[in-house]
């Protein structure tokens, strides 16, 4: 699969040091020529999350029958 800057794109695995789950929405921004990928994953207010790089094996594309759903960030002490 190939992927081009502001793709949202499906993240396929948990990524717990980020806080990060399987399913997770994010948007590329960048493609680097390595193949690698720079995808932000933002809350539903629009902060930004997390900025990971990441390789395209970590990410998928959004099917038709993915359903959007929203859920709580665990807040640190």
């Amino acid at each position: 699969m190939s992927y081009a800057v502001l793709d949202t794109v499906v993240l396929v695995r948990d990524l717990s040091e980020h806080g990060l789950r399987a399913g997770d929405l994010g948007a590329i921004v960048e493609v680097h020529e390595s193949g690698e990928l720079e995808v932000e994953f933002v809350t539903a207010s629009g902060h930004t999350k997390a900025l990971v790089t990441l390789r395209a094996e970590d990410v998928r594309e959004i099917a038709d029958t993915d359903l959007v759903a929203v859920r709580s960030l665990e807040r640190s002490a």
